[in-house]
């Protein structure tokens, strides 16, 4: 998949990683970007379309296909990050709130997508997942449960929309400086970096794009003696 002359939807475009996707598709020379965000009024970017989009909400995503029919790469990149175990009273409402977004948000898009996806050729899908898809720890371990959700979705879809030819990657990565992190004290990348990597390995046809060494670190040891979501904080 070539960005060069794509046709690029961007979910939570407005600022931190969503934002650096939409001004690298320009860069790289998409015929056009569409950036949705929840927040009207939010996306400021010269040269996209900006787009008024809560993946939560049905009647939005539907309305998003009419007016975006013409996208050949649809990039889930909307998320939402609560802090927490999984034994606090808030879990069950916490958790409840993050699947909405990032499992069937993601869900409900690529679901609404798709048939526009094969009606261009098969295009690409691109979900932005986590290193928390693999480890978890109490400081994220509800959000990380969500994540997971969104691989496994991830690797369905791939099967199921290989038949109309779209490729369909996941990014992984760990801490990002965007507001999602402000406030946790650990090394992170920048949304430029990570979004560099994601688009280098769309192109190259990558199932999996690891994007930075923290994360390709965690992945290899899924196959170690002690992997990393069985080892001590």
């Amino acid at each position: 998949m070539q960005i060069q002359n794509a046709t690029v939807l961007i979910t939570g475009a407005n600022r931190g990683i969503g934002l650096a996707f939409a001004r690298e598709a320009l860069a790289r020379g998409a015929r056009r970007v569409y950036a949705a965000s929840r927040q009207l009024g939010a996306v400021t970017l010269p040269g996209v379309t900006p787009l008024p989009l809560d993946v939560t909400d049905p009647e939005q995503v539907a309305r998003a296909v009419r007016e975006a029919g013409d996208v050949t790469l649809l990039i889930n990149n909307a998320g939402v990050a609560e802090t927490g175990g999984f034994l606090a009273d808030t879990t069950l409402e916490s958790t409840r709130r993050q699947l909405e977004v990032n499992f069937f948000g993601m869900l409900r898009m690529s679901q609404a997508f798709a048939p526009v996806l094969a009606a261009h050729g098969g295009g690409a899908l691109l979900n932005v997942l986590s290193i928390a898809s693999w480890i978890n720890r109490p400081l994220l371990g509800t959000y990380g449960a969500t994540k997971s959700a969104a691989w496994a979705l991830t690797n369905g879809l791939r099967h199921e929309l290989r038949a109309q030819g779209t490729q369909v990657t996941a990014l992984h990565m760990g801490f990002v400086d965007t507001a999602l992190t402000h406030g946790i004290d650990a090394p992170k990348s920048t949304p430029e970096a990570i979004v560099a990597r994601a688009f280098d390995g769309l192109e190259a046809g990558a199932d999996e794009v690891l994007a930075d060494a923290l994360t390709q670190q965690v992945k290899a040891s899924l196959s170690s003696a002690t992997p990393a979501y069985l080892a001590a904080a």
